[in-house]
């Protein structure tokens, strides 16, 4: 998945606003106690930190 899409998956289920919100502040055990932000910088795919958060955030199955 391309980053600008997971981003445009992000700003879709939280809204433009909140995703960045969520994204720096919010973390995840599903990503090893990490935030989406610091997921990302350490490597993670963007599709494995989507599935995280579709997880996380009971994100719908035709969303995901």
């Amino acid at each position: 998945m391309r980053l600008t899409i997971f981003w445009e998956r992000m700003a879709e289920h939280f809204g433009a606003a909140y995703a960045d919100s969520f994204a720096r502040d919010h973390v995840m055990t599903e990503l090893g106690g990490r935030t989406v932000h610091q997921a990302l910088d350490a490597g993670w795919e963007t599709k494995d930190v989507w599935r995280a958060v579709c997880s996380a955030m009971d994100v719908p199955a035709h969303l995901r």
